[in-house]
């Protein structure tokens, strides 16, 4: 059992949230809330929240998965934005939009959400 790692659904967002320091806060639930509103009302339809991780230099590093690469044009106003709400500076928070092809990912709801997981390594593949 990993003690550093948790599951949120939240919507249509399966989010691995994981801490380098322990199990993760409830700080980190908020953050995900915020980034799940985020990229919610600025990026594509297709856009996925897929790993949150919490740094030890108190950073968070931010992956959204998305079939459309114009996704990641928005991402450093989300940083800003984000990190605003959340009360830290700028710099604590990265977002990486990581894009597929629209033919490598079933857009049945679940299994999007899985196959962005698995394409970008926060969830292992199913054997």
């Amino acid at each position: 059992m990993e003690f550093d790692t948790d599951w949120r659904t939240l919507g249509k967002h399966r989010i691995r949230l994981r801490s380098v320091k322990g199990f993760p806060t409830e700080v980190m639930h908020q953050l995900a809330d915020v980034t799940r509103l985020a990229i919610d009302n600025n990026m594509s339809a297709r856009a996925r929240v897929v790993d949150i991780v919490l740094r030890e230099e108190k950073s968070y590093d931010i992956t959204v998965g998305s079939t459309l690469p114009d996704d990641r044009i928005c991402a450093p106003q989300l940083e800003a934005a984000i990190s605003t709400v959340m009360g830290l500076p700028a710099e604590k928070v990265n977002i990486f939009v990581q894009t597929g092809a629209q033919e490598e990912v079933d857009l049945h709801f679940g299994v999007y959400e899985r196959m962005l997981a698995e394409k970008f390594g926060a969830a292992p593949p199913i054997q």
